[in-house]
């Protein structure tokens, strides 16, 4: 979704990107990660392993809840800090934070609008599967982690559904567009 905005002229910060560099060492985020999950969540090089992270936390909300409280502080200040640049360098712009999780993060306030694209359980589950090469069940468990689709929708400014094709996507982000430079220029 973010490419189709930055097509249109948005600067798009990823959180998921955010989140994988927070787990490289060295990281203050890397440690904590460490002292609360243990070395079994390490590669061979001594590298975070997402997917064995993954595997432990997406069993147990508890420890997915203790992830999070690591990950989430830290994605947003980065995502403050390079919104931040991004306004500095050129006021005005279209800045999009490319996340999953705002309403689960709790931090839907912070941001002046809320633009949810979402596509069918089953489209998003095969997507995961594609993405990730993670199995069903994980896919599964990670969808059943997050607030349901329908709830985020019934709370965004903004929807776009992907269950279409692709050009039906960017058609629908096309059409909001201009709206967002309009708030934008406020």
């Amino acid at each position: 979704m973010g490419s189709f905005f930055t097509a249109l002229g948005a600067r798009v910060i990823n959180a998921d990107q955010i989140g994988h560099e927070l787990l490289l060492r060295p990281s203050p985020a890397y440690d904590e990660i460490i002292e609360n999950f243990g070395r079994e969540v390490l590669d061979s090089a001594g590298e975070i392993d997402r997917k064995r992270l993954g595997a432990v936390v997406f069993k147990d909300r508890e420890r997915l809840r203790k992830l999070n409280s690591i990950l989430h502080p830290k994605i947003i200040a980065r995502q403050e800090e390079l919104a931040a640049q991004f306004h500095r360098e050129n006021p005005g712009s279209v800045i999009i934070v490319e996340a999953a999780l705002i309403y689960e993060a709790g931090v839907e306030e912070k941001f002046s609008k809320i633009l949810v694209a979402w596509c069918k359980p089953r489209q998003q589950i095969e997507r995961l599967l594609a993405k990730t090469g993670m199995s069903r069940e994980e896919a599964k468990a990670r969808i059943a982690a997050q607030m349901p689709v329908e709830e985020k929708r019934r709370r965004a400014d903004f929807v776009i559904d992907c269950s279409g094709s692709l050009e039906e996507t960017r058609a629908q982000a096309e059409a909001i567009y201009p709206q967002l430079q309009r708030l934008a220029a406020l």
